[in-house]
């Protein structure tokens, strides 16, 4: 089995920081995998500050734990919400990453995940949370 980690973070106006990686096609939440030795909490700081020079200033809530059967049959992904922040810049993945910013989230861009659509809905309009990415 392996476990991931994404953020849906937040910013005052509402808006939603998205990542585009330079290996798989879309827009994203920013994360990654859980390494070896790693706290899931742990590994949210470290991704948020590699991928987005986001740091954590407040607690971040777990939203949920979806199985992401489609990439791997053991894949799981625990997505947390994430309010409270200071930025600056990111410490990695520069060739990891090829854009991000924040967005309005009801002008989402052009290629925008289903799976990041759908935990946007769950969130902010109430949709039932799917166990499925």
């Amino acid at each position: 089995m392996t476990l991931g980690v994404r953020a849906v973070v937040v910013d005052a106006s509402d808006r939603i920081f998205l990542v585009k990686h330079s290996y798989i096609s879309g827009w994203h939440f920013p994360g990654g995998g859980v390494e070896r030795g790693e706290t899931m909490g742990l590994s949210l700081e470290r991704e948020l500050h590699e991928e987005a020079g986001i740091i954590c200033s407040g607690s971040a809530v777990l939203h949920g734990i979806f199985h992401n059967g489609e990439a791997f049959a053991g894949d799981h992904v625990a997505v947390f919400i994430v309010r409270d922040f200071v930025e600056g810049p990111a410490s990695g993945a520069q060739l990891e990453i090829v854009a991000r910013g924040f967005f309005d989230r009801h002008a989402l861009p052009d290629g925008t995940s289903r799976a990041t659509r759908q935990r946007l809905a769950e969130i902010f309009e109430g949709h039932a949370i799917s166990a499925q990415w």
